[in-house]
């Protein structure tokens, strides 16, 4: 296999996101940390147990709660024996689901 040219370059960290976020907005760095804080809340707010269960973030991604329903105790067949064996009951769950929307898909 051949390795890709150049070295890969690494993840922006936050400082760097709201560094460049600041310089193109012309906003403070602090400034710009209360939008996140901001953000952060809102979509806490959408999605917690009162909220509404989804928030979207225009062009750019649909955060969703998801609840997963309880799974009784059951039988499951070991996929390397091929041995039937009873597999322990799972309580019901709450997750969270990011979809990315179409705009953003059209970016990569």
């Amino acid at each position: 296999m051949a390795k890709a040219a150049g070295k890969a370059e690494k993840p922006l960290t936050k400082v760097q996101i709201y560094t460049n976020i600041a310089e193109t907005t012309g906003l403070s760095k602090k400034q710009v940390a209360e939008v996140f804080d901001a953000l952060k809340q809102e979509i806490a707010t959408s999605i917690g147990k009162k909220g509404v269960g989804t928030f979207v973030i225009p062009d750019l991604c649909k955060i969703i709660r998801h609840q997963k329903k309880a799974l009784p105790k059951r039988q499951v067949r070991n996929p390397q024996t091929g041995e039937m064996k009873w597999a322990d009951p799972k309580p019901a769950s709450t997750t969270v689901k990011v979809r990315a929307l179409k705009k953003l898909k059209d970016m990569v």
